[in-house]
């Protein structure tokens, strides 16, 4: 029997809390900060899904010009620097009150996010054997999946039981145990003494061949937008909000499960066998949430998002990386993101104006739907080019 290579090392552990850290902060403040908006600060539906879509702004614009940062600085060294603005953006909460200032800390701490996601799933990408790729990057992976429901469940028990003042207080208190542990990452060997361009071209902006599969995760976070924006609003209208975090349990457990035996499939059978049952469930979980009237299917509904979005995100971004060198996995990186975090800043305002003309139910529907485009647009199109 040949031995396999140990994924859980600990450098990969300290990147993996890191990251889980960096989410959190990333998911407890999208999830509570438009309800600050609207009960403390008095604004818009719309107004409140422009916090979000701002700072994907700013983390779309930086997103392209990171993986060549990293290949000039070192990933290490740009994940502490941007550890430690990302750490400043979130203690600034607690000061900023006036929602002009708040527009003008969530774009800054989108650079930050943009630079210290892209170098964190970079060194993973270094961190794990490459024969177990698929199943350590789904491993990693699973941070962002914990950081769904603890991120959310805190800060809205927070609000809940305490006050906003307190969120940030425990927010701040977090992400400086994360940028701690980021102090035992070391740089991966393979990246020390490669020749290093400082030279700019159109390659340094985007990995050509991560695009298709980036361009497809791009509309899955199209419809993602209608949870991460705006589901604690919805389940507020349906007279739900206490269960909104218990969603988010559901959410991340079935994500959790389920990740070893998708990652094991992925490296055995290959992508299209976790890909087309994930745009399945992940569309009809969204179908649920659009007719949702009980707190029995809202959960359903969580199970069955879970599912799917845990199946299609690490998936794709394993493809994306997978579909280019080891020296270019950082560009890989960051073509993915930048093209996901464009879906998620579009669908965060696109679907704010639907909610607004349409209702929240048509929102849910809406996204059902473009889940089952996407699957038909990778039937057709990249499996018949892989094949």
């Amino acid at each position: 029997m040949n031995h396999k290579e140990p994924i859980w090392t600990k450098p990969f552990i300290s990147l993996f809390l890191t990251n889980l850290s960096v989410f959190i902060v990333f998911y407890g403040l999208v999830s509570t900060l438009p309800l600050y908006a609207i009960d403390a600060l008095s604004r818009t539906d719309e107004e409140a899904g422009l916090l979000m879509t701002i700072f994907l702004v700013s983390a779309i614009i930086v997103r392209p010009f990171s993986g060549k940062l990293l290949d000039i600085a070192g990933k290490r060294k740009m994940l502490l620097i941007s550890l430690f603005f990302y750490l400043i953006c979130t203690i600034l909460y607690y000061f900023i009150t006036p929602f002009g200032g708040l527009l003008a800390l969530r774009f800054f701490q989108g650079i930050w996010f943009s630079i210290v996601t892209t170098a964190a799933g970079s060194l993973a990408a270094d961190i794990v054997p490459k024969t177990r790729r698929g199943a350590g990057l789904g491993y990693f992976v699973m941070s962002t999946n914990l950081a769904v429901v603890i991120g959310p469940f805190i800060a809205l028990f927070i609000i809940q039981t305490y006050s906003y003042d307190v969120l940030f207080i425990l927010m701040s208190v977090l992400m400086t145990i994360g940028a701690l542990m980021a102090l035992l990452i070391p740089e991966p060997e393979t990246v020390r003494n490669e020749n290093k361009s400082k030279r700019f071209t159109w390659n340094d902006l985007f990995e050509k061949r991560a695009m298709p599969i980036a361009f497809l995760a791009s509309l899955i976070a199209f419809s993602y937008a209608s949870v991460l924006s705006y589901l604690s609003i919805y389940a507020q209208e349906k007279g739900l909000l206490a269960l909104a975090s218990f969603f988010f349990v559901v959410f991340a457990a079935v994500m959790l499960i389920t990740r070893p035996f998708t990652g094991r499939i992925f490296d055995e059978k290959g992508s299209a066998y976790i890909l087309i049952p994930g745009f399945l469930l992940f569309s009809f979980g969204l179908f649920i949430l659009s007719f949702m009237s009980s707190p029995g299917l809202f959960l359903i509904a969580g199970a069955f998002v879970g599912l799917g979005y845990g199946a299609l995100v690490p998936s794709m971004q394993t493809l994306a990386i997978q579909s280019t060198t080891h020296q270019r996995s950082g560009y890989a990186t960051a073509t993915f993101f930048t093209l996901f975090d464009s879906g998620l800043a579009v669908g965060s305002y696109v679907l704010g104006i639907v909610a607004v003309q349409m209702g929240y139910r048509n929102v849910y529907l809406l996204s059902s739907l473009l889940v089952i485009a996407v699957l038909a647009l990778y039937i057709l199109v990249i499996r018949k080019r892989q094949s």
